[in-house]
């Protein structure tokens, strides 16, 4: 039961999401890579996919295989096809509500329907909990507490945290854009005041000729992108920090 409820938190968006298509290539191709090109997107962006909903779901949805005829594959796990089977699930009751709205005279049609699952091109998406509210004047400092107990600070309005009924104890997902999380390594020293600084390991690294996109895995187990000057050299199972300005972290409320 505990793990249903954790695969429904990635349904904050339509099962039609291309993130849950990349999960259903991934178990009919057994790659990656395959599952990329035919969802017509970049091998980054599946993985992007895969970061996404496991942060979301707080499971391992996909197992790389590596070696082998074909040069290593990839597979989901159980909790994977669990989360394909209430995508399922979730889109025969999307399809039947539908065809009852049409039955009816009055009925908006489906581009008319509230559109509550919005979705954002903030690639970092972080569930946590509020663990306190710090007022100084109009601004809000939220703490918020990822699942290992490591903290997070989102800068936001007062009257934004009133609007949103934040309070300590409420789950939350914290969001920030990839371009804001600059990733250097741990024998770095950095006081940067009003930054949060997370730790972890980089997995992926996408190289450019100035600044290389990172990915790693935080401390807490969730996958966190950003951005590192190319010349630093940067590799992967390097341990790195990731600094990010308060005021770059959007809260948002779980559907």
């Amino acid at each position: 039961m505990k793990e249903s409820i954790s695969l429904v938190n990635a349904f904050g968006h339509s099962t039609a999401d291309k993130r849950i298509e990349v999960l259903r290539l991934i178990e009919g191709t057994g790659s990656i890579s395959q599952a990329a090109r035919e969802a017509g997107i970049s091998y980054k962006a599946a993985w992007q996919a895969i970061d996404t909903l496991t942060n979301l779901t707080g499971m391992t949805l996909v197992e790389k295989n590596v070696g082998g005829v074909g040069g290593g594959g990839a597979q989901l796990t159980g909790a994977g096809k669990r989360l394909l089977e209430i995508a399922a699930l979730l889109e025969a009751k999307r399809q039947h509500l539908l065809d009852e709205l049409a039955k009816q005279d009055d009925a908006p049609g489906e581009a008319g329907l509230p559109h509550l699952g919005i979705q954002t091109s903030m690639r970092n998406h972080l569930p946590c909990r509020v663990k306190s509210l710090k007022l100084t004047g109009p601004i809000v400092r939220v703490v918020l507490e990822l699942r290992d107990g490591s903290m997070l600070v989102a800068r936001i309005t007062r009257t934004s945290a009133e609007l949103l009924a934040l309070k300590p104890g409420l789950s939350v997902m914290a969001l920030c854009k990839a371009t804001a999380v600059k990733i250097d390594r741990e024998t770095a020293r950095s006081d940067a005041a009003n930054f949060n600084l997370l730790h972890g390991v980089v997995n992926r690294i996408s190289q450019g000729d100035i600044e290389n996109e990172v990915s790693m895995v935080l401390d807490s187990g969730l996958q966190l992108v950003g951005f590192s000057p190319a010349f630093l050299g940067i590799r992967e199972q390097e341990r790195v920090f990731a600094l990010v300005d308060e005021s770059t972290v959007v809260v948002a409320l779980l559907p």
